[in-house]
């Protein structure tokens, strides 16, 4: 086998592109080809070399057994009613996947099992959506990782498929019109068929269609997307009535989308005829027309923190909205209705987080008043996240919601509109020991000023009564910055495994997540994306000057767009970290939106296209960072192969380019690149993830010298 000492030479070829006056070398440009007899080659040779260094690693097996144990709670999702059925997921402690259940009279029965259909473990359930009366469900799978969505209908008493399958429906959105006639049809969104799109083009122009039950896909209409941009990712939602067709439309992952209403009772199904609420404004938006007939209209507009706003949806334009819960000094989260008849007034339950930490407050409905004293408010079972505020469509009094946190899985808790009394409905079905931890929430200045927040957890005996650290441990640093994305306190087998083990685990809710609300999303994309880089390494300063660890003892971590922060700490700093793990990156910055996804979050970081987002790219794109003779740390690249969202050739350019470049002994700091097949960029089996966590963790153990046994 190839060792770290006798790494696998990468051929350096002359390619260099001149890009608005500036001279681009590119001397990896080859493995951007996976097909190519040299890539395949080389990456056969760092599958060697990986699996010789990971077989030096002490504890992995004793790892994977902790990790598989905490992940033995299992999961159960949060109910969806229709009818008098109740639809949820539930994975068992030793399940691979979860599955979906179906609750009635007749009592709880599988609907879809991934493992039952796929044994391999490779087939995911990607998105469900019952219909109006609760007959039918919408579901949709992928195969390997690929995350290509194949949309199904089954019979919900049967559990026959009695519909499909539906390709080119990733990331669709359904939307149920109630049954007429005997019809059922929905409205979703699917790609356009690829024999009519150029090659580089058929991952994109997506379009709103409506689909009749039992009918060929291919004759379904098209009512809403042609003429727009190719990248659009389009919403679709229907009032239970029937009535009230919303559809959105965003272009890639920008940070702002336009709204239209149109109503269905005027005319024909396949024919809506739209109304503005919101177009061409920056700001984020989602629209829905409530049981009360109002239009409710959650939106960023002049508010980066949130709002709600109400309107006639006759007249839905901007200048019509009326504020119903103003932005406050939290981040408007969700809402939800309790309108039942034994209610003395229609409420409005609402979710906020400062900080990544949620809260719950209670609303008059008409007014959006908030209710006086302990009635307008919900006590949360401790210092957590929340998700999914929902209610019966019907309407009534009950409210249930997820609830997690450092130490808690997952727990349904259902609320009482009535009484206001709060209990766990259900619980996930495995027990585990979960160690003793302490969390702490710190802040620290970043290198302007900007006070940003930290999450860190460590064993009870690793600090004092004020949370000061009694000595240095070996510390694993995660971050993400972008997007929009907040990293929220919830239980992570990952983290309380490394905890457990003897060291601490740090979050850092960087500029360029969503945290703060939208105005520190924005501070950290486009031009201003250094920020969340000067963010994540004035963390790790603030945790080396606290004395919870040292640079030897510190390894950072972070996958996707956590990928690319990672890589530009590792070329930007890399004095000031031990390890580091990179999973599934972005690194070629010049070069993203020709692969994957990369056309679709040019909104996100500039595009290579234009002069002055160029130079924003270029000057931090990790891959060319490299400065040849470097002491890199050691780094443990994770890629996969069916990953079509972020193409394993921007970890396979900047491995081989550290390779190149590092003056570090292999021997201690290797750079590795660790390759699955068969797994995408997201879901995956319990075995695959806990095989993961598995290598990472003994991999961020041996370069900051966390001791592990097996």
């Amino acid at each position: 086998m190839s060792t770290p000492q006798q790494r696998p030479a990468a051929p350096r070829e002359d390619v260099v592109d001149e890009l608005h006056g500036v001279a681009v070398p590119d001397p990896y440009r080859w493995l951007e080809d996976a097909g190519d007899e040299r890539t395949v080659a080389w990456s056969a040779a760092q599958d060697e070399a990986w699996a010789a260094w990971a077989a030096t690693l002490p504890g992995r097996a004793r790892l994977e057994r902790r990790v598989r144990e905490l992940m033995a709670t299992g999961s159960v999702g949060t109910p969806v009613h229709r009818g008098a059925r109740e639809f949820r997921t539930r994975r068992e402690p030793t399940a691979e996947h979860g599955v979906l259940l179906v609750s009635d009279g007749d009592g709880s029965r599988v609907l879809v099992d991934p493992v039952a259909l796929d044994p391999s473990g490779t087939t995911t359930l990607d998105a469900w959506r019952p219909d109006v009366e609760g007959d039918l469900v919408a579901y949709q799978l992928s195969e390997g990782g690929s995350e290509e969505s194949v949309l199904r209908v089954l019979d919900a008493t049967t559990g026959e498929v009695v519909d499909g399958p539906i390709d080119r429906a990733r990331y669709s959105p359904v939307a149920w019109l109630p049954e007429r006639a005997g019809v059922k049809a929905f409205y979703y969104v699917r790609r356009l068929p690829p024999e009519r799109l150029p090659e580089h083009e058929r991952q994109y122009h997506r379009r709103v269609y409506l689909h009749v039950v039992g009918t060929d896909p291919d004759t379904d209409v098209e009512v809403f997307g042609d003429g727009r941009s190719m990248t659009n990712y389009y919403g679709v939602w229907t009032s239970r009535d029937g009535r009230w067709l919303v559809v959105t439309s965003s272009d890639g992952t920008a940070p702002r989308n336009d709204v239209w209403i149109a109503d269905l009772s005027a005319g024909d199904p396949a024919r809506p005829e739209f109304r503005t609420v919101v177009e061409g404004r920056d700001a984020n938006t989602s629209a829905w027309v409530g049981r009360d007939g109002r239009l409710y209209v959650f939106t960023d507009l002049d508010a980066p923190r949130g709002r709600l706003a109400v309107a006639d949806p006759h007249a839905p334009q901007v200048e019509n909205w009326s504020d119903l819960v103003p932005q406050g000094p939290a981040l408007l989260d969700d809402v939800a209705v309790l309108d039942g008849p034994d209610l003395p007034e229609p409420l409005l339950v609402v979710g906020w987080t400062e900080h990544a930490v949620s809260s719950v407050t209670v609303h008059d409905l008409a007014t959006g008043t908030r209710l006086e004293g302990a009635a307008g408010r919900v006590e949360l079972p401790g210092t957590g996240s929340i998700g999914g505020l929902v209610g019966r469509p019907e309407g009534g009094h009950d409210l249930w919601f997820s609830y997690s946190d450092t130490t808690t899985p997952a727990h349904v808790w259902h609320l009482d509109g009535r009484t206001r009394e709060l209990a766990v409905e259900s619980a996930p079905p495995g027990a585990v020991q979960v160690p003793a931890v302490v969390s702490r929430l710190l802040e620290y200045p970043s290198l302007d000023g900007t006070v940003v927040r930290l999450q860190v957890t460590a064993r009870a005996d690793l600090l004092d009564a004020d949370g000061v650290p009694r000595r240095s441990a070996p510390t694993i640093l995660y971050g993400y910055g972008g997007f929009g994305i907040s990293l929220s306190p919830h239980y992570a087998p990952d983290a309380l495994a490394w905890v457990e083990a003897g060291g601490v685990y740090a979050v850092a809710n960087l500029r360029g997540g969503g945290e703060e609300g939208e105005d520190w999303h924005r501070a950290g994309m486009r031009g201003h994306k250094q920020n969340v880089f000067d963010d994540f390494h004035a963390a790790a300063r603030f945790l080396i000057a606290r004395g919870f660890t040292t640079p030897q003892q510190l390894c950072v971590h972070g996958g996707s767009n956590g990928g690319l922060l990672v890589g530009a700490a590792l070329t930007q700093e890399p004095a000031l970290f031990a390890g580091v793990v990179c999973s599934a990156p972005l690194l070629d910055m010049v070069r993203y939106e020709l692969h994957g996804l990369g056309a679709t979050w040019s909104e996100e970081y500039g595009s290579a296209a234009v002069a002055e987002e160029f130079g924003w790219l270029h000057a931090y794109s990790p891959y060319h960072r490299t400065v040849e003779g470097t002491a890199y740390p050691a780094v443990l690249f994770t890629v996969f192969d069916s990953d079509s969202r972020v193409d394993p050739l921007h970890a396979r350019k900047l491995c081989a380019a550290l390779q190149h470049a590092t003056s570090s002994d292999p021997a201690v700091r290797p750079v590795l690149l660790r390759r699955e097949k068969d797994v995408g960029h997201g879901a995956r089996s319990v075995s695959r993830s806990a095989g993961l966590v598995r290598d990472t963790l003994a991999f961020a153990a041996r370069a900051t010298g966390l001791e592990l046994k097996d």
